[in-house]
């Protein structure tokens, strides 16, 4: 039931306090009309009594509280959402930025969704391919999982997620989609999105959320929940494969920590509210497959690291809720290598579920794992090299070293613009483990050995 109020008693930076409210609920969507006729809006925030703190979506600069009232909706805040949503950009609260008409919703989604019953998760075991060699090949994508790339400050983060976004590809036949959610950017980097998917193409098969830095801090909050309800409409009743990413989840979390410090409540770690890992755990857990639904929503959150450290609450917290996570390497970057994926710390928990015969290749499996021991035997040798000398180096040794650099310079560095298939992925592997004598080869099965290292095969 909605109901209007004239008793706003006070406006304090982003936060109204209105009195002598009855039946208003946590979250419940508000307009505040001013004499005027301007309509501003805002969510409820807490309810004591009779009295209920609202956060509002914009500024309070000119709000006269003594004409204004608060009119509370009795839902929360919804995105209406219809097929006609792919191919468009959107702002951070669900509306065209792109110049064209409103959409006309189908129906409307309360964008804080829907919890989805243990019971009713089937287990994720689709192969996505991303068409990125580090990721596909070693650290491959499921569809139904939560796989977070953890960056850090200067590195071509958007770069790689407008690479996913345009390569991304679930197979012939089936339905496909990207929702791509950006929070806090700046202008130069939602036009540097905007360019990137008009300029390739990508939009036609996407749904665009940009929120930029200068927008209010309850829209930064709103935006991912308005992507995901995006994702849970063409994912379950329109039965398409969704991959959803969402970039910058620190700068996400640093509007919560201000919400929270504006609420004086009680800081968590480094001033974050105690509460950060349940609100991220109701972003990460909407993605998965529904037993009896065909379609499945992926998803990409992508974070940047404060100071380079893993074991700050924002990654430490990711960790504990996804699958796994893809690592960029400020070393790597250092050199030119694009993407700049750090393979050995990178770690997909599910990648064991999306490959093999039928998914990927039958030899998929074993040249994982030996491109990964190679590589990981190649940097010790140099390691070793530089502290001993190259002379100290055995001849096995110094293949390994050769090993390590040329799958620096041939399989993590592609590009942001080269688009492989997993048998050109693949093929690649095997091209760099005919630098080794078969001999060390000890996690391929010999009948792939004898398939794929003869030099025919080169």
């Amino acid at each position: 039931m909605q109901k209007s109020y004239k008793t706003i008693k006070s406006v304090v930076g982003p936060l109204m306090l209105v009195e002598g409210v009855q039946g208003v609920t946590y979250n419940e969507f508000v307009e505040i009309e001013q004499q005027s006729g301007e309509l501003r809006h805002g969510k409820v925030l807490e309810v004591k009594d009779d009295t209920a703190l609202v956060q509002l979506f914009a500024s309070a600069q000119g709000l006269k509280i003594s004409s204004s009232k608060a009119k509370f909706l009795g839902r929360g805040l919804e995105l209406g959402v219809s097929p006609d949503m792919v191919g468009r950009f959107f702002d951070g609260m669900g509306r065209p930025r792109d110049g064209g008409a409103p959409i006309i919703p189908v129906k409307r989604l309360d964008i804080n969704g829907t919890p989805i019953n243990p019971t009713a998760r089937d287990y994720p075991k689709q192969f996505i391919q991303t068409g990125v060699s580090t990721i596909d090949g070693l650290n491959t994508l499921v569809r139904g999982q939560k796989l977070p790339i953890f960056s850090m400050s200067g590195l071509p983060h958007a770069h790689l997620a407008t690479q996913i976004a345009r390569q991304a590809s679930v197979g012939d036949g089936e339905k496909f989609a990207v929702v791509f959610a950006a929070m806090g950017i700046t202008n130069d980097e939602a036009e540097f999105f905007i360019r990137e998917f008009e300029k390739t193409g990508a939009l036609a098969h996407s749904v665009v959320f940009i929120n930029l830095a200068s927008d209010p801090t309850l829209e930064r909050i709103a935006t991912p929940r308005m992507a995901l309800s995006a994702a849970e409409y063409l994912a379950f009743e329109l039965d398409m494969h969704v991959l959803v990413i969402m970039t910058d989840i620190t700068l996400y979390s640093e509007a919560l920590r201000e919400v929270s410090a504006a609420r004086k409540e009680v800081p968590g770690r480094r001033g974050y509210p105690g509460y950060l890992y349940t609100d991220l755990a109701t972003l990460y857990e909407r993605a998965g497959c529904i037993k009896g639904k065909k379609g499945t929503i992926t998803q990409i959150p992508i974070l940047t690291m404060p100071e380079d450290d893993k074991t700050h609450p924002v990654p430490d917290l990711t960790g504990y809720i996804t699958e796994g996570q893809i690592v960029l390497s400020r070393e790597l970057n250092k050199k030119g290598f694009t993407p700049p994926v750090d393979v050995l710390p990178s770690l997909s928990r599910l990648k064991d579920k999306g490959i093999g015969e039928g998914k990927t290749r039958d030899d998929h499996s074993g040249v994982l794992n030996q491109l990964f021991a190679c590589y990981a035997s190649g940097k010790d040798a140099k390691e070793l090299a530089q502290i001993l000398g190259e002379s100290a180096l055995s001849p096995v040794d110094k293949l390994y070293a050769k090993f390590a650099d040329e799958f620096e310079n041939k399989f993590i560095n592609q590009g942001f613009y080269t688009n492989r298939t997993i048998i050109e992925t693949l093929d690649v592997g095997w091209e760099l483990l005919r630098i080794l004598p078969k001999e060390e080869l000890r996690r391929v099965k010999p009948a792939h050995i004898k398939q794929f290292y003869a030099p025919e095969k080169a």
